[in-house]
């Protein structure tokens, strides 16, 4: 597949969703860079602006398996991956696999489960695997996880731990739609919900083949250079606790890849690096305490640092 192709693949699937999710063009295409760079999807919003369908709908659009998970405190571990159950009449354990066995997986209010069934998301995320009783089961392919949870609703929850936090490429939120795109959605849902009623545009090889073809994408020694630096100085940030890791560096590196492949592009430039940092980078920040009480969050120190590192090419050379 070339790169006009994958612009083709990410444009009927931009099409297929926004039925669904009208007004959020936006964050459908982090999502769909997500999918392409093979990564996982944190979406932290409100009650009722979409998440929900977004995840059918991406599934509806690809033909792929669809489940969805919905934590709470009193979930275990194998409610999450499986259970191995003696069968009577063969003698023997047989697997019988949890809701995480599917192609895209919707965990919703992740941070509503404790942090010992929240691990049992670790292995699958990073490893495309899950392990009950010693045996190693693989998922299918493509694998993503869209979590969700609810940024003002606190009580009850678990926040996420950092290795968690880690293992989701990018972070979006939804937000509340503008007027005329809420006027639209109530005129759309009428009759019937539109998620009913989108059909598969994509068939999963095809996606499996642009993920592919990301390999190829071309990243510049330059703007190597230039992730690494903005990944540097969150790690010397004074607001910062905790920067990113190397993981983060890679995750800019291919959401880099995927936005330039998605605009028919062979070669990540600068801005393509500058758009995604924030989404990127942003959840992986832990902010110090005193920080924190001046209402700092990881993404405004992200915006910081853009504006503080010098972008490769930038220099303005006299003729």
């Amino acid at each position: 597949m070339d790169i006009e192709a994958v612009q083709d693949v990410t444009k009927r699937l931009t099409q297929n969703v926004e039925q669904v999710i009208i007004g959020k063009r936006e964050a459908i295409e982090l999502v769909i860079v997500g999918l392409l760079a093979r990564g996982h999807i944190l979406i932290e919003d409100v009650p009722g602006v979409g998440k929900t369908m977004l995840a059918r709908s991406l599934a509806t659009s690809l033909g792929c398996s669809f489940s969805r998970i919905q934590f709470t405190p009193d979930m275990l571990p194998s409610d999450v991956t499986g259970v191995s159950i003696f069968n009577q009449k063969t003698r023997e354990f047989e697997f019988r696999p949890g809701p995480i066995m599917a192609q895209i997986v919707l965990t919703d209010e992740i941070n509503r489960a404790t942090p010992k069934t929240q691990a049992a998301l670790l292995e699958a995320m990073q490893e495309l695997q899950v392990t009950v009783d010693g045996v190693t089961h693989p998922l299918p392919e493509p694998f993503l996880v869209m979590a969700t949870q609810n940024p003002i609703e606190y009580e009850g929850t678990f926040p996420l731990p950092e290795a968690q936090l880690d293992r989701f490429l990018i972070r979006i939120r939804l937000g509340y739609p503008r007027s005329e795109a809420e006027i639209a959605i109530l005129e759309s849902q009428r009759y019937v919900h539109p998620v009913t009623q989108i059909e598969q545009v994509l068939p999963v090889a095809d996606l499996l083949s642009a993920q592919e073809t990301l390999k190829d994408v071309y990243v510049d020694t330059l703007v190597k250079e230039y992730i690494v630096d903005l990944v540097e100085q969150t790690r010397h940030h004074p607001d910062i606790y905790l920067g990113a890791s190397p993981r983060g560096s890679l995750a800019l590196y291919r959401t880099g890849q995927a936005w330039a492949a998605m605009h028919s592009r062979d070669y990540v430039l600068p801005d393509d690096v500058k758009r995604l940092a924030v989404p990127t980078l942003g959840h992986r920040l832990i902010v110090s305490p005193a920080a924190r009480l001046r209402d700092v969050t990881g993404e405004t120190v992200m915006r910081e640092i853009l504006a503080s590192v010098r972008v490769p090419g930038a220099d303005v050379r006299p003729r």
